[in-house]
């Protein structure tokens, strides 16, 4: 594989969307980023920051998946648990490079 399909291909995997919409993942990001932060930290960071790390928890869940499953074909509760996946991903990788562990 050359370097210009592996990056059309990863860009593919990073484009494709799924049946939930902005709301749907407003909305899975809070929950998410919620849950994320229960389970790395103990507590949750606001519903603000909630949000953007269960939406970028998301994305990384999403993209990480992608390699394995066919993310696209998800509705709500695959992305959900996506989210899930990608924001506790997320918070322990910030954790480890920031040394802070709550």
């Amino acid at each position: 594989m050359t370097i210009l399909e592996a990056s059309t291909e990863m860009l593919a995997r990073s484009t494709t969307t799924t049946t939930v919409g902005w709301i749907g993942y407003i909305i899975i990001g809070a929950l998410a980023g919620w849950i994320a932060g229960k389970i790395v930290k103990g507590k949750g960071s606001g519903i603000l920051l909630n949000i953007v790390t269960g939406v970028v928890g998301a994305l990384l869940g999403g993209w990480l998946l992608s390699f394995a499953f066919d993310t696209a074909s998800g509705g709500w509760w695959f992305t959900f648990f996506t989210a899930i996946f990608g924001s506790v991903i997320l918070l322990w990788l910030l954790s480890f490079v920031t040394g802070k562990k709550g």
